[in-house]
């Protein structure tokens, strides 16, 4: 053997062992932290279809979220969101800022959460997801085109600052979310002394080709109640029966509300009740789908149109895995005659996009 040859065998074998040493000290060491970052864009046109004058006739970003997750040894995780709005003002003034119209943003997911031997059970603790809003919205997955029934009418709200625990089990044909929370949402500042308790249930009666947290035939129950800001009574009550698989999706809901408020003069109790039900039906072997969804809400009041019915039907696509387009007619009518402004946007057409990087 030439002496070349011997030294370029004692240099493998010296790298060898110097690899072997690195492996052995790396093995009793947690994995390195994973940290990750990603963006969720809602885009649109809109027309209204009842007034071409005074009717919207524009594009509009109506939702951005910019997310930060983190996956930590120990079965630590974390998340950071910020929400880019729309800003909203009633008056048309745009508050102090005369910013109406404009883009803003603020914080709506900020939370540690810690799964325990990667166990069934994990607890959460910071501004998080309340239990009913983000479960129905992974189940109609149509977002895109507008908030579910139980937010778009202000009964509940996506994320709030609390301590909540999830538990799975058996491939979530059982899952459940509890939690205490300040009860004003992640928009509505940590308000005072007062809470909400907030729980959800869902079971998992029959199996399909969906075993997602969503997937099958369940029924699902969840409750609030707690104290409003001031003093009064916040309670809610829902019923679901849903169905989903592959190819479709299928869901009816039911909902009862009980607010009254202390900080007034006057006592004032209103009982609510708010209707749904919605399908997603995915054509096979194709990325093209329909959608239709019926949303009544029917609140406790003298005036003859407060009960409204939201009609959706649309059609979407999924042009890539990060990309979906919707085409959809989104009708509101009223009980009652509408006053001119509800009658204007009472019939919208959409053309709207869903993107994530």
């Amino acid at each position: 053997m030439t002496s070349s040859m011997r030294r370029a065998l004692g240099a493998a074998a010296l790298a060898a062992v110097a690899s072997a040493g690195r492996l052995a000290a790396q093995a009793g060491q947690p994995a390195p932290p994973q940290i990750t970052v990603g963006g969720l864009v809602y885009a649109q046109y809109l027309y209204q279809l009842k007034d071409t004058i005074n009717g919207q006739n524009n594009f509009d970003i109506t939702r951005g979220y910019v997310t930060v997750l983190g996956n930590f040894a120990n079965g630590i995780f974390t998340r950071v969101t910020v929400d880019l709005y729309t800003v909203s003002d009633a008056s048309g003034t745009g508050g102090a800022n005369n910013d109406n119209g404009s883009y803003d943003y603020r914080l709506k997911y900020a939370y540690v959460a810690w799964t325990p031997n990667k166990g069934p059970l994990t607890a959460r603790f910071g501004m998080t997801q309340t239990p009913w809003l983000d479960w129905e919205e992974t189940l109609w997955d149509y977002r895109m085109q507008g908030s579910v029934a139980m937010d778009r009418d202000g009964y509940l709200t996506a994320s709030d600052i609390g301590a909540a625990l999830d538990g799975k089990w058996n491939s979530d044909q059982v899952n459940f979310q509890a939690g205490v929370y300040n009860g004003e949402g992640y928009h509505g500042g940590v308000g005072d002394q007062r809470k909400d308790v907030m729980f959800r249930f869902s079971g998992r009666l029959m199996n399909t080709d969906d075993m997602s947290r969503v997937g099958g035939l369940r029924l699902t129950v969840y409750g609030q109640y707690g104290k409003p800001t001031g003093n009064g009574l916040r309670e809610r009550a829902i019923a679901m029966v849903s169905y989903r698989s592959k190819m479709l999706t299928l869901a009816g809901e039911a909902a009862s509300t009980v607010d009254s408020s202390l900080a007034a003069a006057a006592k004032v109790r209103t009982n609510g009740h708010v209707y749904s039900a919605f399908g997603v039906f995915h054509f096979p072997q194709s990325q093209a789908s329909i959608i239709a969804r019926v949303d009544i809400q029917s609140p406790q009041t003298a005036a003859l149109n407060s009960q409204t019915t939201r009609m959706i039907v649309g059609a979407s696509y999924q042009i890539a895995p990060n990309l979906r387009v919707l085409a959809d007619w989104d009708n509101l009518s009223y009980q009652g005659t509408p006053t001119s402004g509800q009658y204007i946007t009472s019939s919208t057409a959409y053309f709207q996009t869903q993107f994530t990087f």
